[in-house]
């Protein structure tokens, strides 16, 4: 079965527009109506002159030719009136339409984005995702702005001037719109063939578009590998794809307004001879002579714009499949669920028989164990054991191929997702910032807070001393995902963040792996006080961050090897030892290194 024609799918998902698309599609055919006219009353106004009180006005009782010229003018200003005044609503109308439709259309691909799991951002490229959202979605735009109006206008042409030819003289009228099928068959033959080529224009931008959006996020780290001519050469070779896509294109829509201009040669040639020797024999009037050429000329010069909408429809058409393909882009972990209500949520955690594995390669194995509420749990091992894994399915960015897991007595697959991740403050190791100031960021997620609630979460995360010294203080803006902040500085507003939230579930991710040690321990200082009383899961790398967690985890290929306390886990003397002496310089006996040296 075949999928349903870009435009189809595009108007299913704007039907609150429908009334607007059927008044610009009638303005557009009143103006084209009026359009008409004025060549029509040039055979009138030839007729006047010519046959005088013989005309056809004066067959319908304007007998002056006086009198007919100046009902011919003022006519004629009451149709020039009318085109115009059609004219300027179709404009506002369709330009208005694009502009509704584009806004809603990105907000709504934008929303339905956010809503996918995050495998879908594991197999998608960003670049491609932003070709979508931005350029696809303004070629929909271009082609309301104009396109959608002036293939109304042709085919409304061809049926107003063909009624005309046919009320004049029947032979004539079929020898002279012979062409127009030919021509609107032969653009529809184009077109068919148009749409893969620019289906596959668009994937090649969306593939260039993800390599400019990859080089710029990494630009540090090509400039310090002098990597600028590797990356140069794979830019050109994806702006290259892109050009080669494009050309086979445009050399096949090239070919489109020189086949239309012959079937126009011979459609207005027929006119001009034949109709010529009909007015010689006295068959034709001069004045209806007058009107086919002009007719003929006023209905198949347009034509040759066929060529130009055939392009933008099929680049439209192209950008509107991307666009509905990704809206359409099945859920895979539904938002609805139980409601958990805020204050409601006392943070105990079970992780039950929890498997998970991606593709063949299995990353947790069986995974069970309780956490209490307000208890600080850790997880260590080495990269790869499965720990981040953990987080990411107690926030459902993924899901468990077997086994479950609880909040309190629920289980989270059946929680309303935005009220278990409201539960839940978490801190990554690569903390996102927004483009906006410090304050904005501290209270992302909780626009309400006022700034005395900021500035306290700022001095619990012993961010505040620096954010006061800043420019503008707590107004700074820190610039595209917080570059112009230290990688510290960003944690520990990162810390805030998720304090002013003051979720009964805090989960820090390698928090301190990549900060220096003056920020560890400042953020550790933090911990110790805002995880009393919350449950909190901590992963890192560096041991010294968890020592003091109630009960800490050792993990080594999805499965929990060891567990205990700190104390514990070193009597024991097994794999958390081990990497307790590799961290700290100890010696099996507790002695540092450096003593024996």
């Amino acid at each position: 079965m075949s999928a349903p024609h870009p435009l189809k799918r595009l108007f299913g998902h704007a039907r609150r527009y429908r009334r607007d698309v059927w008044l610009a599609s009638l303005y557009s055919v009143l103006n084209k109506f009026f359009d008409v006219l004025p060549e029509v009353l040039i055979g009138v106004a030839v007729d006047v002159v010519v046959n005088r009180k013989d005309s056809f006005l004066a067959r319908v009782g304007v007998h002056e030719p006086k009198d007919q010229l100046v009902l011919l003018a003022a006519v004629t200003a009451l149709i020039w009136v009318g085109e115009s005044l059609f004219q300027y609503l179709y404009d506002v109308k369709w330009r208005t339409l694009a502009q509704n439709l584009q806004h809603d259309l990105r907000q709504q691909a934008y929303q339905h984005v956010q809503r996918l799991e995050m495998g879908f951002f594991e197999r998608q490229r960003t670049g491609n995702l932003m070709s979508i959202l931005g350029d696809d979605i303004n070629q929909m735009e271009r082609f309301l702005n104009g396109g959608a109006n002036d293939l109304i206008q042709v085919f409304c042409s061809s049926l107003m001037v063909g009624a005309v030819f046919f009320a004049l003289t029947a032979k004539l009228a079929f020898l002279s719109l012979i062409p127009v099928p030919v021509i609107l068959y032969g653009a529809f033959w184009f077109q068919g063939r148009l749409a893969p080529r620019y289906a596959g224009v668009r994937e090649a931008a969306g593939t260039l578009a993800s390599r400019l959006s990859n080089n710029l996020l990494g630009i540090a780290t090509i400039k310090a590998y002098t990597a600028e001519a590797y990356e140069a050469e794979h830019v050109r070779q994806g702006s290259d794809a892109y050009r080669v896509r494009n050309a086979e294109a445009i050399r096949l829509s090239a070919a489109i307004t020189p086949v239309i201009r012959m079937a126009i040669l011979a459609g207005f040639t027929v006119t001009l001879l034949y109709g010529g020797f009909l007015t010689l024999n006295g068959e034709l009037g001069v004045g209806s002579y007058s009107v086919l050429v002009y007719l003929t000329q006023r209905l198949l010069w347009p034509l040759t714009r066929l060529a130009d909408m055939t392009d933008l429809y099929q680049r439209s058409m192209a950008s509107i499949e991307r666009v509905m393909n990704l809206i359409d882009t099945p859920l895979a972990i539904p938002y609805e669920g139980r409601h958990l209500p805020a204050g409601s949520v006392k943070g105990a955690l079970t992780f039950d028989a929890v498997h998970f594995a991606y593709g063949e390669q299995p990353t947790l194995q069986g995974i069970s164990l309780t956490v209490p509420a307000g208890h600080t749990v850790a997880f260590v091992g080495t990269t790869g054991s499965g720990k981040s894994t953990l987080v990411k399915l107690l926030l459902r960015f993924i899901e468990p191929q077997r086994g479950r897991i609880l909040l309190d007595d629920t289980a989270i697959g059946e929680a309303n997702l935005q009220d278990l991740r409201r539960a839940i403050g978490y801190v990554a190791q690569d903390s996102f910032l927004a483009d906006a100031t410090v304050a904005d960021n501290i209270a992302y997620g909780l626009p309400t807070a006022g700034r005395d609630d900021i500035v306290a979460a700022a001095v619990a995360a012993e961010a505040h001393e620096f954010i006061a010294q800043m420019p503008q203080g707590y107004d700074t803006q820190v610039g595209e995902r917080g570059q112009k902040l230290s990688g510290g500085q960003r944690q520990r507003i990162a810390l805030a963040r998720a304090i002013l939230k003051n979720p009964p579930i805090l989960v820090l991710d390698e928090a301190t792996s990549a900060v220096d040690n003056e920020t560890e321990a400042a953020i550790q200082r933090s911990l110790e006080r805002v995880t009393r009383n919350r449950t909190s899961l901590i992963i890192a790398h560096r041991l010294s961050t968890v020592r003091h967690a109630d009960t800490i985890y050792v993990m080594e290929q999805g499965r929990i090897v060891e567990q205990g306390t700190h104390d514990a886990l070193l009597a024991l003397g097994g794999q958390y030892a081990a990497l307790w002496r590799l961290q700290t310089g100890e010696r099996a006996g507790g002695n540092p290194i450096a003593d024996s040296v």
